[in-house]
């Protein structure tokens, strides 16, 4: 049986080797938790032993987070460090590469007042808008990763002991990142292959609009002229690979911003801002979010659409099977990392340029005239089930099956 420590070590290296791919002389940004400082370490040591020259770490902490929240002033959350934004800036210049670390309890800013959340995230979003871009349009290398917090580990497994949480949620994050088995590296060149006969085949068929239904759900969204769909691991702008989400089991493309018509159902919570949304419908007119309803989280939800008008569109349409090792682990994470690698899943927000034929190297204006959306926000939400169908439909109308009954269909 593996033993944690060397589970721990595979994970450190995939997230070098495979999640950012390091390249001597290059440096490395790790945004991470306090609490997941052990594989932060080890994330430095096996970045410095693969020739990085230089290692940047900026912590977090949850409860100093919410501290801010409950006791700073109103006007503050309207204001984002002007250097923070810089230091990512001139490191994406330069081709560092940036690891996320996450962690946040899905319920950190449970029972705060919603304008602060949506101030803060405007604030971010427009302070971030730039080094967003170099990372939607594949310029650098980066990638997002986990680890528990004790809360987010309560969350997940709550029928647990407090001793036994976070070992079981490390459990499952290994297993979801194949960090415990023989040859962690060789099983990601495998997926990544896998993933990619998926991402081929629908590329050969070139649909002109996808078509769901399910319970709650009958959407139609049409995709612009030359989408790409995307899969696994992609390609920075000097050529190296990376893999930008561990796990990822997805393969994913554009919508045309004004093409999306019809209503779509949530199948799992949305964690967004410290909170969770839930059993919400989303309605679409010529791309537009027109209406939301939630169960659970509606004035969040309604705050992320009105973030900016990009918000009231679709940047992302992903495709992930039912039966799926996340899936069938019959696990609920509250983690989008996690939850959309189980589920069908759209974007509200910016989409990636990389998904359009030349979008790497077009300006705002000429990804714009292709039909894609921009936005300071990018947040998946989760819609996939053993539900439902999903068909292809061409240019002369005629349709193909995609998924049915949750899972592929060719």
């Amino acid at each position: 049986m593996t033993s944690f420590h060397t589970k721990l070590e595979n994970y450190a290296a995939l997230a070098v080797e495979v999640g950012v791919n390091i390249q001597p002389g290059q440096n490395l940004f790790i945004a991470a938790s306090i609490d997941s400082v052990e594989l932060v370490r080890l994330i430095t040591k096996k970045a410095y032993l693969a020739g990085a020259k230089q290692v940047f770490v900026d912590f977090a902490d949850d409860e100093i987070t919410r501290l801010r929240y409950e006791l700073a002033p109103a006007d503050s959350f309207e204001f984002f460090p002007s250097w923070k934004a810089q230091e990512k800036e001139l490191l994406a210049e330069g081709g560092a590469a940036f690891i996320s670390v996450v962690s946040q309890s899905p319920d950190l800013l449970k029972g705060m007042d919603p304008t602060r959340i949506s101030a803060f995230q405007k604030a971010a979003g427009q302070a971030l808008n730039k080094y967003r871009q170099y990372v939607q349009s594949d310029k650098i290398s980066w990638s997002v990763i986990a680890s528990p917090s004790k809360d987010w580990a309560k969350k997940v497994f709550p029928e647990l002991s407090e001793e036994e949480q976070v070992p079981a949620l490390w459990e499952a994050i290994f297993q979801a990142v194949r960090a415990d088995v023989p040859n962690p590296t060789e099983a990601w060149i495998e997926h990544d292959n896998l993933l990619h006969t998926k991402v081929d085949y629908l590329n050969e068929k070139n649909y002109h609009k996808l078509h769901y239904t399910a319970p709650g759900t009958d959407l139609t969204i049409e995709l612009p002229k030359g989408h790409l769909w995307c899969g696994a691991g992609s390609t920075n702008e000097k050529g190296f690979s990376f893999m930008a989400n561990m796990p990822t089991e997805e393969v994913f493309s554009v919508p045309l911003k004004t093409g999306v018509n019809g209503y779509v159902a949530s199948t799992k919570p949305l964690s967004y801002g410290g909170n969770i949304i839930d059993n919400f419908t989303i309605t679409f007119e010529n791309g537009r979010i027109v209406k939301v309803e939630a169960e659970q989280g509606q004035e969040v939800l309604e705050n992320l659409v009105a973030t900016d008008e990009g918000s009231h569109y679709l940047g992302e349409v992903a495709l992930v099977p039912h039966d799926s090792p996340i899936s069938n682990s019959n696990l609920l994470f509250y983690n989008t990392l996690f939850d959309e690698n189980a589920s069908n899943h759209l974007a509200i927000g910016s989409a990636y340029a990389f998904c359009l034929e030349g979008g790497k190297k077009m300006t705002r204006e000429e990804l714009a005239e292709n039909g894609l959306n921009e936005s300071i926000t990018h947040v998946d939400f989760m819609i996939g089930s053993d539900k439902m169908n999903i068909d292809g439909i061409k240019e002369d109308g005629t349709s193909e099956p995609i998924f049915r009954n949750g899972n592929w269909a060719f």
